[in-house]
């Protein structure tokens, strides 16, 4: 799963369902709908239409809900892929996914709790799931419930030590809860994993800057631009960048 930055809140984005194809539905045409769903949805929709009319089955509607969502049709989008979860009878781990892309659509409709509610449904058909557990830490952080992010994380870190993403969003959640010496560890430990992580790199200039290190700040904001100039991470640099020139003069 892919997924507002952290500080941030890492992006939210729809899963790759594509590379998950041959999993669901072995078909070409399942992988081409679901290309087309998230590159051109309008197309997609006409596709995925034309395929349930020829008896596609949950496959169409799977990518007839994706293209809703790709055309900025958020709830309608995630309403499908709720009952495409709950009436599908494949297996757990594919429902539990339909219910997660449903969260990132509700996320996108700005409706928080209702994203929640799909992840711990989903959390009930595979527990433990750590990319569930991660979209679900990513939600909370974006409310403002950092202590429970943390809790959720030290959880999934226990089980994958190394997981880039976790550590960076623990970090902030532990920078936002005054925990500097463990936002510091965490977002070290995050840098000497993958030392060109924007999301890594914007935390720790944050922490920096925090520290009253800004040189060290700029640098490691600069970096994160460099890297990812396009992405979510860029933009809030460029930001924190502003706004501490805008103090200094």
């Amino acid at each position: 799963m892919t997924r507002p930055a952290i500080a941030l809140v890492l992006p939210l984005l729809l899963l790759p369902c594509a590379a998950r194809a041959e999993i669901i539905e072995p078909q070409r045409e399942y992988r081409a709908c679901l290309s087309l769903a998230q590159s051109k949805p309008d197309e997609g929709w006409e596709e995925a239409i034309a395929w349930q009319s020829l008896g596609g089955g949950e496959p169409a509607r799977h990518c007839a809900a994706l293209a809703l969502i790709g055309q900025g049709k958020y709830e309608e989008g995630a309403k499908r892929l709720e009952a495409l979860a709950q009436q599908s009878r494949r297996e757990e781990s594919l429902r539990a996914e339909m219910l997660a892309q449903a969260a990132q659509a509700w996320m996108l409709a700005t409706q928080p709790e209702r994203a929640l509610a799909d992840l711990d449904t989903a959390l009930g058909l595979v527990p433990g799931q750590p990319d569930l557990i991660l979209d679900k830490a990513v939600l909370l952080a974006s409310q403002g419930h950092h202590a429970e992010v943390v809790g959720l994380l030290t959880g999934l870190l226990k089980a994958q030590p190394n997981r880039v993403e976790a550590l960076t969003l623990r970090a902030s959640a532990q920078r936002l809860l005054d925990h500097s010496a463990e936002a510091e560890k965490d977002i070290t430990r995050a840098l000497e994993l993958d030392p060109a992580y924007p999301d890594a790199l914007l935390e720790r200039g944050m922490i920096r800057r925090g520290g009253g290190n800004e040189a060290g700040a700029r640098a490691d904001w600069m970096r994160a631009i460099e890297i990812a100039p396009e992405g979510p991470a860029a933009d809030t640099a460029r930001r924190n960048i502003e706004l501490m020139d805008v103090k200094v003069k």
